[in-house]
Order: structure tokens, then sequence, then C-alpha cells
């Protein structure tokens, strides 16, 4: 199963976004999707599983949840906009994660791209794909693909995406 991860898109995909999803059997985003548009693009190129973050008004919050569990090809996915990082999880979801921690978890927000493990939770792996749009402090948009083979992440490819300006 391959996955295209993006967040943090704030209104802003592009044709080169799009290609690199092309090949995707899904899309995932983690919240800031900015507006409609951006999700109804990502859903033309693979289905889309989502989540809304903090910046996404009542019409995003309709079609895609605060916060999303489900299973992809054997692996437990915890994924929400605000959920910070392994020791400092944010309270929002810190006892889900505690009480039965999922295989990966996703968030956003921050802008920074960050993959990493908490071994104190089974290591449990956490992916933020950074922002792939061009508002925010950041100062190069990223996104991440991988598959998902027998409840395992595998070939993870960061993708810098160019500078936001």
């Amino acid at each position: 199963m391959k996955i295209g991860l993006l967040s943090d898109t704030h209104g802003y995909v592009d044709d080169q976004i799009l290609r690199l999803l092309g090949d995707r059997d899904e899309i995932w985003h983690a919240g800031d999707f900015g507006t409609l548009e951006v999700s109804e693009k990502l859903s033309e190129v693979a289905p889309l599983r989502g989540v809304y973050g903090n910046i996404d008004d009542k019409d995003i919050r309709l079609i895609h949840p605060k916060v999303l569990r489900f299973n992809a090809n054997g692996l437990e996915v915890l994924m929400t906009h605000i959920g910070s990082y392994p020791g400092k999880y944010h309270p929002d979801i810190r006892q889900e994660i505690k009480t039965n921690p999922p295989q990966l978890f996703i968030t956003g927000h921050s802008h920074i791209l960050k993959v990493m493990t908490d071994k104190s939770l089974h290591n449990l792996l956490h992916i933020n794909p950074g922002a792939a749009g061009k508002h925010g402090f950041h100062k190069i948009r990223t996104m991440v693909r991988f598959n998902v083979e027998e409840g395992q992440v595998r070939d993870l490819q960061v993708i810098e995406l160019g500078k936001r300006a």
C-alpha cells in the first residue's frame, strides 16, 4: 500500500504535489487543509484520509474529524493535527496514546518535519510531515511518502518541495 502524507497545506496544492501523489494508493493529510478545494483536489488523485486542523473552517470539519484512528494494511494508525511529540504529547491525545498506543502516530501543526520513535511505547513511530503549503515560518516545504507492508512502514521518503516563498 503506497501512502502520500502531507500537512499544513494552508490552501495551497501545486502540480508538483499532485504529481508526487499520483502513484499513491491513499493520501493522508494531517490537518490545516486551509480550503475545501485542497481536500477535493487531493480526493481526485487518490482516496483521502484526513483530520481537520486549527485553521480549518466548519466545511472541512464536517468532512474530516479531529482525530482519526484506522488500520491500514495491518498498521494501526492514529492521526490528529495537534499532537506534539514523544514525551510531550498534547493533553487532548495523551491518554489515548498511553492506554491504546497505535503503531504509527501522525501529527501536523508545527510545520517541522520529524520522524522519530517513542521507545517508551513499544517503538511507536511518530511522523510529522512538516508543511507542504506556503504559509508559515518554515523555509522548505515538505511531505513524506512510504509504503505499508504487512503492518510495517517501509521505504520512507522525505520529499523537499522547494522554498516556501
